[in-house]
């Protein structure tokens, strides 16, 4: 038994927490540069981690790109983003770091923290680091928190894959994560949607995951958008 728990282990960080060969999708960073996009589109920049990238759902699955979609009507664009699988608060930030985007936007989503509560970090440290991509987050709005929105962390050990873990222990840390991510937002204005309940109602519907059971499919990160969009709505205003 011991042994299968390490290799449960094993498979779990190559899924979550490692960047993987050329087959991964690649983090989605638009260049600074480019045409004035007509005053009618509304710029949208997506940042976060394998829930951002959609790991192994399709590029217009995306629940960025399902929102921008679901708000298109408002003139929201597809999102640019910068996202990759296994990346923490750490690593997102070095990532908007090496992208150079000195472009701004008029709004502006973060998701990030599933692999800082993986590896075991601090809540400590996943607080001072989230602190500061909302400052960058609200930089990239030009300034505007009321322009930024954050989602909560999913709750992966409810997920198939996650059966095999201390789910009670999981999603224990997993709130102590979101209550950071919601007071951090409070205090500097930012709107929070809450989409781990959602996650956690998905656990024994194999439709809602992508192939590796970890992961979540378009049909369920629809759920995450539909969530999100009369925030984003009220936000637009």
């Amino acid at each position: 038994m011991r042994a299968l728990h390490l290799y449960l282990v094993m498979v779990l960080w190559s899924i979550v927490s490692c960047t993987k060969a050329a087959d991964d999708p690649q983090p989605v960073v638009m260049p600074p540069a480019g045409p004035t996009a007509p005053a009618s589109t509304i710029s949208f920049l997506s940042l976060g981690d394998s829930y951002t990238i959609g790991e192994g759902a399709g590029a217009t699955e995306r629940w960025s790109v399902q929102l921008a979609q679901l708000a298109k009507s408002e003139g929201l664009a597809t999102p640019d983003i910068i996202a990759r699988t296994g990346w923490t608060t750490a690593d997102l930030q070095a990532a908007i770091r090496s992208a150079n985007n000195s472009k701004t936007y008029d709004l502006v989503s973060l998701l990030i923290g599933v692999n800082n509560q993986f590896r075991g970090q601090p809540v400590a440290t996943y607080r001072m680091e989230f602190r500061q991509l909302l400052e960058t987050a609200v930089q990239f709005a030009a300034g505007r928190p009321g322009r930024v929105v954050v989602l909560s962390i999913p709750d992966w050990g409810r997920s198939p894959f996650g059966q095999g873990y201390d789910q009670a222990r999981v999603s224990q840390q997993i709130n102590q994560f979101n209550a950071v991510a919601q007071e951090e937002c409070r205090q500097l204005g930012i709107a929070f949607v809450d989409i781990t309940e959602i996650t956690r109602s998905a656990s024994d519907d194999n439709t809602q995951f992508t192939p590796d059971r970890l992961h979540y499919s378009g049909k369920h990160m629809q759920q995450w958008a539909t969530q999100a969009l009369p925030v984003v709505r009220t936000l637009l205003k």
